[in-house]
């Protein structure tokens, strides 16, 4: 096919695709059609199917209340123990067991918790990881500021930096705010983020040989969560740390306590103004780059690629958009939430792994490359080597 040809033929496809879509949405509208499909046993299934998730998308939010109701009297770890009936429960709660009984009820509904003998109950399959991980009981702690702000969808995207969220980690879309923030405010967002990154930490330890290297510089290490149990796993690095100065002082901290200074470099800084240190084989980059708009994100990508020797690797990993060339089912519901998280949040956007690769490789790096690890919904990771210096 002619090269010119190529795009009218693409808008030929697309045309015929939409066409087809259309018919087929007009089919589905159909009244008659609904009530053979239900009537049909071949058909159904998906009829149900389809009804269950609008109802899912509806309810969503009573679901993570109910949740949220849980983590808040200490449910999972007060089942984990053993289970409880309900007057027993609501003796420890201090709830009235008419009200609290409709709570436990929801809760099995959704697999949180289960029945168990004797009118009991117990942890459901959800209701373990709750009890065994109390980042994840942070987290949903920390999205009832989101689903506060979110009461009207519409006026919070018209507005989004007016909320609780926003509040949370101001320096994320006011560049002066490190010069003035109370260190308590650090503390609290850096805290969230340390207890919550233990499923991205164990991805990225599973899925990286950190054997070539021998100096890690980590950019945005927080309290250090990552850097230390990098520094545990592979024991041959050393480890820089750059962050605001209040936030080092939170990891160096961390590092103290698990008897790691001796391999520790704090170098204060913000990415937004200064250089970053130089003597390092590999920059990470862990849950960074979707707090931060495309300017931003580029502009350290650049520094990165200068710190960097020629050889050296850059490893950035975080929440990525799924794309069709990853799912045969295309976007899946977790990008519906980082969208709306990341806005809350401040200036940050979730990016496709291509995105993020062009933005990479538009930074001077070659060989970018997508690594593959098992549970991309905590998150995706990407490699890029500095091949040559730029000028």
């Amino acid at each position: 096919m002619n090269a010119a040809r190529l795009p009218d033929a693409l808008n030929e496809v697309t045309s015929w695709h939409d066409q087809v879509l259309q018919w087929l949405e007009r089919i589905y509208a159909s009244p008659s059609l609904y009530k053979w499909s239900l009537s049909n046993p071949v058909t159904r299934w998906i009829t149900k199917r389809r009804t269950q998730q609008i109802f899912d998308l509806m309810s969503g939010f009573v679901y993570s209340q109910v949740l949220l109701g849980c983590v808040r009297l200490d449910l999972f770890r007060m089942l984990q123990l053993r289970p409880l009936d309900l007057q027993q429960i609501s003796l420890k709660t201090k709830l009235p067991e008419e009200a609290l009984q409709r709570l436990l009820l929801s809760a099995v509904s959704v697999g949180l918790l289960e029945y168990r003998s004797r009118q009991r109950f117990g942890l459901g399959a959800l209701g373990v990881p709750m009890a065994i991980h109390p980042g994840i009981g942070a987290m949903v702690e920390h999205n009832h500021l989101l689903y506060q702000d979110m009461q009207d969808p519409l006026a919070f995207l018209n507005n989004a930096w007016r909320g609780g969220m926003a509040e949370y980690w101001p320096y994320a879309h006011d560049a002066q705010a490190a010069e003035r923030v109370a260190q308590d405010k650090f503390s609290r967002y850096s805290d969230l983020m340390a207890s919550s990154q233990e499923f991205v930490v164990q991805e990225i330890l599973g899925a990286y040989f950190f054997d070539e290297h021998r100096c890690v510089l980590d950019v945005g290490a927080g309290k250090g969560r990552f850097a230390s149990e990098l520094a545990l796993h592979a024991k041959h690095l050393d480890l820089k740390l750059f962050d605001l100065p209040p936030v080092l002082e939170l990891a160096k901290a961390t590092f103290e306590s698990k008897g790691l200074l001796d391999r520790l470099s704090l170098c204060p800084g913000n990415f937004l103004h200064d250089a970053l240190p130089q003597g390092a084989d590999l920059v990470t980059l862990v849950r960074v780059a979707h707090d931060h708009p495309d300017d931003v994100v580029q502009q350290l990508l650049r520094k990165i690629y200068e710190a960097l020797p020629v050889g050296g690797t850059l490893l950035l990993a975080e929440p990525m958009a799924r794309t069709y060339s990853q799912s045969a089912d295309g976007p899946t519901q977790t990008d519906a939430y980082f969208h709306f998280y990341l806005l809350a949040m401040g200036a940050g956007r979730l990016r496709t792994p291509e995105a993020l690769m062009l933005m990479m490789s538009e930074a001077g790096f070659a060989r970018v490359e997508l690594v593959p690890n098992n549970m991309p919904i905590h998150a995706q990771i990407l490699l890029g080597r500095k091949s040559k210096c730029l000028p």
